[in-house]
């Protein structure tokens, strides 16, 4: 259902730009006119359709009634302690932050997440957010990564241990672990983890094998096992993360305090990608891109800020419609080197959709230089606005947006 939903809403915001090109041309692709035969008399269509046709979607109603920092304040994920302090209400009413991310682990219980993220949803007013209301997302992944703790969570065994399971089993589990995260209130889980680690490797990766977080050794078992995590979870009502594409599995060092990361294996046809394409067909909504670079697919720019990797082989060779998230670009060591500035319009100009960042302070940063970069440029004016829509696309399949509810 979630995933129709989506597909409804990105559809809904595409199909009332191209009406005034359904007319253009005589010589449609299969039509009766390139076979010489004389078309049938057009049928007219009723008063009701034409309406409906010419109404504009949800999310593009919302985003015309939007300032242009509402607009781009909807493009971060912020991270905060506890997602509702002083911070958090500051920050969101300053820079109209549209999501929110539990950034620490925390043991409070589930009753105390529900109170935290009712005060987030809170801030969602018409000054704000245009009263569009917030994804509040965690890292729910299980084992060593899993930011929700305390009374009302169960305790999650790591993805490896999650892919010796049937991948019914970990459906059924993953659907419980659904329920515990809608009723608190949170409604992205950054989760699941799609990276392949080789056979006999996990202690030379950092940042996933030597954690155990992938769910197997070989594509199949990670495509079918993330898979059920995902439908699980749409179940309940939860949005996943297909992350870290292509893939963090065949690199040594973690991009959270490691700059220089480098994969030389993977390539725009790599097998391991099976995962990834598994979990898009399964109509995951968010896609998270890695901050290692892939020489085999673009020599030149980290997977984050690379137009290979966004548009050509996410977008278009793999088919991904929904929205893209970066690996945190506020505070990881793969990064550190770059200004916040160059690290946001990188992105979004590569063809990226939302930035993540566990600085508030870094955020601010990112997003006023957004603002300043597209009042003055067009073409990344339109990238920001394609940004924007296909995120409220999103928020439209989960019911945040305010003629969704």
């Amino acid at each position: 259902m979630i995933r129709r939903r989506l597909a409804r809403a990105l559809l809904g915001f595409v199909v009332p730009l191209s009406l005034a090109c359904s007319a253009c041309g005589g010589a449609a692709i299969g039509g009766s006119a390139a076979v010489g035969v004389s078309p049938a008399a057009p049928v007219r269509p009723s008063a009701a359709a034409t309406r409906a046709a010419a109404q504009p979607s949800c999310p593009v109603r919302v985003f015309s009634a939007m300032t242009p920092a509402q607009r781009v304040g909807q493009l971060f994920l912020v991270g905060a302690a506890g997602a509702a302090g002083p911070e958090a209400a500051s920050a969101v009413a300053a820079y109209h932050f549209g999501s929110l991310l539990f950034g620490t682990t925390t043991s409070a219980d589930a009753a105390r997440i529900r109170q935290l993220t009712s005060a987030a949803q809170a801030l969602a007013s018409s000054p704000a957010t245009a009263w569009v209301r917030l994804f509040i997302a965690a890292d729910q992944e299980g084992g060593e990564v899993q930011r929700l703790q305390g009374e009302g969570f169960a305790t999650m065994p790591s993805a490896l241990a999650q892919g010796a399971l049937p991948s019914g089993a970990l459906q059924r589990l993953a659907a419980g672990w659904g329920r515990e995260l809608r009723w608190a209130g949170v409604n992205l889980d950054l989760a699941p983890v799609m990276d392949v680690v080789p056979a006999g490797t996990a202690s030379q990766n950092a940042p996933i094998g030597m954690l155990a977080r992938e769910f197997g050794d070989d594509p199949r078992t990670v495509a079918a096992h993330g898979v059920a995590f995902i439908r699980g979870m749409q179940q309940t009502g939860v949005a996943t993360t297909a992350k870290h594409f292509p893939g963090l599995g065949r690199v040594r060092g973690n991009t959270d305090v490691t700059a220089g990361v480098v994969d030389t294996v993977t390539g725009p046809d790599d097998p391991y990608l099976a995962g990834f394409q598994a979990a898009i067909d399964a109509g995951v909504p968010f896609v998270m891109v890695s901050l290692a670079s892939y020489p085999r697919i673009d020599p030149h720019h980290l997977a984050v800020f690379s137009p290979r990797v966004l548009r050509g082989l996410l977008r278009e060779q793999m088919r991904f419609r929904g929205v893209i998230v970066s690996d945190d670009l506020g505070a990881a060591a793969a990064v550190a080197g770059m200004s916040p500035a160059a690290r946001a319009i990188g992105f979004l100009a590569a063809g990226g959709d939302m930035i993540t960042s566990v600085s508030f302070p870094v955020a601010a940063a990112m997003d006023q230089a957004v603002r300043s970069r597209a009042a003055g440029d067009p073409a990344f004016r339109a990238d920001v606005d394609s940004a924007v829509l296909r995120v409220l696309a999103a928020k439209q399949a989960y019911g945040l947006l305010p003629c969704a509810r």
